[in-house]
């Protein structure tokens, strides 16, 4: 037990604030070989939209406590389902959740005490890029800095050293990434 934390891990962490480059980053990840957790909130939005919702709804407040907490939740199951000592990048942690419950107007106390279950080999914190809108994506260039800022004091919080991933192209970030844990530019 590391810290308060229940368990300890190989998972290493990919957060920032929102259009930072996360998912491309793990994109690259998994073509190089490595094992990823793909981002649990863009998927369960992706999934409200194919059944008729709009982001609206989605994001509005009589929807978007619940789905904090269903994101937790499923975030959870995924982290139950990993082995602590495989290596696996992840497309946000739970520590990430601290951040959006709070946004949501949700105590964030259940947030606070899930990331406490699991101590990650590495955090990494992206460095924001030029924000782009998409399909899942609201957030304005001054929000998206203020929620990176907010990340970066959960996981701080929580006693991790953030390692700082400074805006490259998506393959020499990955290279920076997999030097600073030691590791080949492909997995073998």
């Amino acid at each position: 037990m590391t810290n308060g934390f229940k368990y300890d891990t190989n998972w290493c962490v990919i957060t920032g604030a929102p259009s930072s480059g996360k998912t491309s980053v793990i994109d690259e990840l998994s073509k190089r070989g490595y094992p990823i957790q793909t981002e649990v909130a863009r998927e369960l939005i992706e999934e409200c939209l194919r059944h008729g919702m709009t982001l609206a709804e989605i994001r509005g407040t009589e929807y978007v406590q619940e789905m904090q907490r269903k994101i937790l939740r499923f975030k959870l199951a995924r982290e139950a389902a990993l082995d602590e000592k495989k290596l696996v990048f992840a497309d946000r942690g739970t520590p990430d959740s601290i951040v959006y419950f709070k946004l949501a107007g949700v105590d964030a106390k259940q947030a606070i005490d899930a990331s406490r279950t699991y101590h990650y080999r590495a955090v990494f914190m992206l460095d924001r890029l030029p924000l782009v809108k998409d399909g899942v994506r609201t957030e304005s260039d001054e929000q998206a800095e203020k929620i990176g800022a907010q990340i970066a004091s959960a996981y701080t919080a929580l006693g991790y050293d953030l390692i700082a991933v400074p805006v490259l192209p998506v393959p020499d970030r990955v290279d920076f990434i997999l030097e600073k844990l030691a590791m080949p530019k492909h997995k073998e």
